[in-house]
């Protein structure tokens, strides 16, 4: 699911005042790891990650795995902090806008 510039600006303005639910140390994205975010992403839909993996590049890399194994969304990326989404498909809590 490819989120518009409005809905990435929706989202973005509900995130702000979020604090982030998980930290990614350096050992990077594990199954457990994986499983917690998946979890979050069920419950919530929109989540902040702390990433602490090294450099800017690997970050990215993260990031990017990170997204692929959870089929999320970035909406946002400031320094160690990414935001990611994923609608609830049973139970979704967030309206989107057109």
């Amino acid at each position: 699911m490819e989120l518009t510039k409005p809905q990435v600006k929706f989202l973005r303005s509900l995130a702000h005042d979020r604090k982030p639910v998980i930290w990614l140390g350096q050992n990077g994205l594990t199954d457990s790891v994986s499983s917690e975010i998946e979890t979050a992403l069920d419950y919530h839909e929109l989540i902040k990650i702390k990433l602490r993996v090294g450099d800017r590049d690997l970050r990215d890399k993260t990031i990017e795995e990170l997204c692929g194994k959870t089929r999320a969304e970035v909406v946002q990326r400031i320094g160690n902090i990414v935001t990611i989404y994923r609608k609830n498909r049973k139970h979704p809590g967030i309206v989107l806008p057109k």
